[in-house]
């Protein structure tokens, strides 16, 4: 009798169980916990979306701020290309300056060669004449003195 007893209680257990998981997941699904499972899924995504939107003001600030450096230094190279620019633009104008003033000098002293050239040659054939005349007035004062000489 106790093992009928143990086996009917065994049987009991057996065909309860099923309806108690079955029960437990209606209840779950359906029942007084449907509520509170609802509260914990809406309160833990609520938590994700605060989450996912600090997430993402931050990231929007970190690229408002990567934007705002990217200007900035756009910005300097931007006034230092000017001002390369503009430097370049003096040095031109200077050495365009230069390369006229010395093409003026160049055609200047081209022009007063020949002028010098001719110069020169006078002076040279002057000086040559000035010589034969003072060698001549030397040949003729030693001439005379030998004379002189020669009948004194």
């Amino acid at each position: 009798m106790a093992e009928d007893k143990a086996i009917t209680e065994i049987k009991q257990a057996n065909e309860e169980k099923p309806h108690k998981i079955w029960n437990g997941a209606l209840r779950m699904v359906k029942g007084e916990s449907t509520a509170k499972l609802i509260e914990n899924f809406t309160a833990e995504m609520t938590l994700v979306a605060e989450g996912l939107c600090e997430d993402q003001s931050k990231l929007r600030r970190e690229a408002e701020q990567a934007r705002s450096e990217n200007d900035r230094r756009f910005q300097r190279l931007e006034s230092k290309i000017d001002m390369v620019e503009s430097s370049l633009d003096q040095e031109k104008e200077t050495l365009d300056r230069d390369l006229t003033e010395l093409r003026e000098r160049l055609a200047y002293l081209e022009k007063k060669i020949p002028r010098e050239a001719s110069r020169s040659k006078k002076k040279e054939h002057s000086r040559v004449r000035e010589l034969t005349w003072l060698i001549a007035v030397a040949g003729a004062v030693a001439i005379i003195i030998l004379v002189i000489v020669k009948f004194l």
